[in-house]
């Protein structure tokens, strides 16, 4: 008779707990309601580019090398702007919070603003480009489909920086699912353009590695017109219908430069050390490079996703410091971390245990006789590449909180540092001396846990929670914490 009460109050507890992580304003519950979509929609992005070097890999390993470098050069050149609008969803959430939502729509208008004005900077940098391409000293049965794959994708920049834009909107209002579905159309027509394009099917001439850049922007143009489908929708219930928050505000375009400026540096600051460390691994023959590539598309399988909880991550903290509840967004941030780590458990499993099927997906359909050298390497530096994938969820949960509150010039300070203390140390490994690849890619792997040390002790001291974006602009104050969090619930 006394077991009943006992067990009756286990029980009690177990659903406390449950309660206690998952429901509640900044709980696993909400967090997971916004990244989750954006999880998907990272993970469509993924799909989308790994299908161009599965497909290109059909016709030889120095198509899917040039793939991988074409496209990270072109986004190379993009960084900046995608880290200066990609702000756009913290500042969107921290006027959610603060009861300022007819501010929002003008925020997207400034980033596509800034887009438009990007647009040409972007394709001023063609040269540079080829340039890097030529000093890296890459095969030359990789350069010529590489510089063509990489100005095709340049030409339609714009279409990326776009999407972007409404992207980070519908985030920042944690409206993740329309993102979600954009990513999902663009991934499917994305898919079956390339096979078309690349393979010739359907009447279509076969354009090889041409067809895998048309199919990008295709896919990714339909992507955009879902969004933008979606905003129109939205804006046509309200009062001020879809036009009047497209003008120019210099109070949000001051917001976005102000506390988007650092990240877009930091971004274009990190890719470019990143790209050039991909050169250099590239620049040690087609077998390197060919490691490397398969490494790194599935090394972007495991980070790409995680960007999404970063971006949930993001939204939460900004709107609920918007709200003037750093309590609430330090335990959204803690949700973040916790939903993390549960995805990159899985990634674990496979980097560490099933290499060898996952390089093995990147076989030529034919006999390659670089494919059978570089397939060893490969499967070393993706077991090597189990060593921090837990780490990175530490990573992306912290250093988006700390984007999301506003902390972007100590944020950027900690990553453009490590960056570039990383690759000259790489650069060196792999140019000056007669160490095997598989030692840079460990000294990267070592420096990348020094990262989420950095950033968890910048979070830790809390400098984070006195800083204001918005607030500052003599509107509206941020509503009573009691009313936010009844919105929040539902």
């Amino acid at each position: 008779m006394r077991k009943l009460p006992t067990q009756t109050y286990t029980d009690e507890n177990a659903m406390s707990m449950i309660e206690k992580h998952f429901k509640g304003p900044g709980g696993m519950g909400e967090m997971i309601a916004i990244a989750a979509p954006m999880v998907i929609s990272n993970a469509c992005d993924t799909i989308m580019t790994f299908t161009d070097r599965y497909f290109l890999s059909r016709l030889g390993s120095a198509q899917m090398s040039a793939a991988m470098g074409g496209g990270m050069t072109c986004f190379m050149l993009m960084t900046f702007f995608i880290g200066l609008t990609g702000y756009l969803t913290a500042i969107v959430a921290q006027y959610l919070g603060a009861g300022k939502r007819e501010r929002c729509a003008s925020v997207l208008a400034q980033g596509l603003i800034i887009s438009l004005a990007a647009y040409p900077l972007v394709l001023a940098c063609r040269p540079l480009g080829f340039k890097l391409f030529e000093f890296a000293g890459i095969a030359p049965e990789q350069l010529v489909p590489q510089k063509a794959y990489f100005s095709i994708l340049l030409y339609g920049v714009v279409i990326g920086l776009f999407r972007h834009c409404f992207a980070c909107f519908f985030s920042g209002l944690g409206r993740t699912r329309i993102v979600m579905f954009a990513s999902l159309g663009a991934m499917a027509i994305n898919i079956g353009a390339n096979y078309i394009l690349i393979f010739g099917r359907l009447g279509f001439p076969a354009l090889g590695i041409e067809g895998a850049a048309y199919g990008t922007l295709i896919g990714g143009a339909c992507g955009l017109l879902v969004l933008l489908l979606a905003f129109v929708f939205m804006k046509r219930r309200e009062p001020d219908g879809v036009w009047g928050a497209f003008v120019f505000d210099w109070q949000i375009m001051k917001k976005i430069f102000r506390f988007g400026s650092p990240a877009g540096l930091e971004f274009v600051l990190n890719f470019m050390a990143f790209n050039a460390m991909i050169m250099a691994f590239q620049s040690k023959g087609l077998v390197v490079s060919s490691a490397v590539t398969m490494l790194f598309n599935w090394d972007m399988v495991s980070f790409v996703p995680l960007i999404g909880v970063g971006v949930g991550v993001t939204s939460l903290v900004g709107k609920y410091m918007g709200a003037g509840d750093p309590e609430t967004a330090h335990r959204s941030t803690i949700s973040g971390l916790k939903m993390g780590w549960m995805y990159s458990a899985v990634i674990l499993v496979f980097f560490f245990g099933y290499p060898h099927i996952l390089v093995g997906m990147f076989k030529p359909a034919g006999e390659d006789q670089v494919f059978a050298e570089a397939a060893p390497l490969a499967i070393t530096m993706i077991r090597m590449a189990s060593l921090y994938v837990m780490i990175e969820s530490v990573v992306v949960a912290f250093s988006s909180a700390l984007r999301g509150a506003g902390d972007t010039f100590w944020t950027m300070c900690i990553s453009v540092t490590l960056h570039w203390i990383m690759v000259p140390v790489m650069i060196f490994i792999l140019k000056f001396t007669s160490a095997p690849a598989t030692t840079a890619w460990g000294c990267g792997i070592g420096t990348f846990l020094l990262f989420s040390l950095a950033f968890y002790l910048r979070y830790r001291s809390g400098r984070w929670r006195s800083i204001k974006v918005v607030g500052d602009d003599g509107e509206t104050q941020n509503p009573p914490l009691e009313d936010f969090h009844e919105q929040a619930e539902l």
